[in-house]
């Protein structure tokens, strides 16, 4: 038999979780709890030395954190997927290849298919499509709420997650967004997370958030927030960058610097918070 404690803080404070690192051997954490320990003096290769095992969830990690850590640490982070419905679904193997803004593949006895939202048809590998999985992890539906459980769990018990994402051809699965984060703009599909990518790539952007928002033409335009670093991005840069690598109708209509991105206690980011707070910003614009 084996056992272990588990050390709860109320909140993350890097300092706290600095000093409590010796006397643990696996971390838990959202993107942003490793973000902060790697903006801190103190954490190093000779804290985490003894560490067996640190795994993020709940909000995709950019490939740059996960790289940034390795190099620190010695460790790669093992990134996973799951939700309240579902538990854990997927994951990157303890022993084996950890993919860098990857989840990784369905657990043992977890189902996992990625369908076309309007036909539930499986895409082809590499196609981006809504993640339903099916498994003992899977709920048996919302309490006393039987038509929200009709329009999401399947009567062949696979839930659709909302999630968007794909597979590629050795099966590690990649999220790409919220099916709610999709973008519509006269007409065309475009998901935030690619263009997120870029941008985070970006020389002066520590992170970024693209969003709809109404825009009286195209119905939803793209806006792209922007997170400064040191100080700053150049703006005009971006654009000629958007403009020779990626096709017009995806290109943001718009661009804001912001200090931070809004986010819940999780350290998920709030893109519905930012939806609110831009709604009006096309109104009175001829962007």
């Amino acid at each position: 038999s084996a056992g272990g404690a588990m050390m709860f803080l109320p909140k993350f404070d890097v300092e706290k979780v600095i000093a409590v690192m010796r006397d643990c051997t696996t971390m838990m954490g959202v993107p942003t709890f490793y973000t902060r320990l790697l903006d801190h003096r103190k954490f190093d290769a000779s804290l985490t030395k003894h560490m067996r095992l640190f795994i993020s969830g709940s909000a995709p990690m950019l490939s740059e954190t996960h790289v940034l850590f390795e190099e620190r640490t010695g460790h790669k982070v093992l990134e996973r997927y799951g939700m309240t419905e579902t538990n854990m679904s997927t994951s990157n193997p303890f022993v084996g290849e950890r993919r860098a803004g990857s989840v990784g593949f369905p657990l043992p006895g977890v189902a996992l298919k990625i369908v076309d939202p309007d036909t539930g048809e499986p895409v082809q590998k590499g196609d981006i499509g809504v993640i339903e999985v099916r498994g003992p992890n899977v709920f048996n539906g919302y309490w006393n709420m039987p038509e929200k459980t009709a329009e999401e769990l399947r009567s062949d018990g696979f839930f659709i997650t909302g999630d968007l994402a794909r597979m590629d051809e050795d099966g590690y699965v990649t999220i790409v967004g919220r099916g709610k984060d999709l973008i519509i703009s006269g007409g065309f599909n475009i998901y935030p997370k690619e263009l997120e990518m870029i941008l985070d790539d970006q020389v002066g952007v520590l992170e970024s958030a693209v969003i709809a928002v109404p825009h009286a033409d195209m119905g939803e335009a793209t806006l792209a927030i922007l997170v400064r670093r040191e100080s700053g991005p150049d703006i005009n840069q971006i654009k000629a960058l958007m403009k020779r690598d990626v096709a017009r109708f995806k290109h943001p209509r718009d661009y804001i610097v912001v200090d931070e991105l809004p986010r819940n206690t999780m350290g998920k980011v709030q893109k519905n918070v930012m939806r609110e707070t831009y709604g009006s910003w096309f109104s009175s614009s001829t962007i």
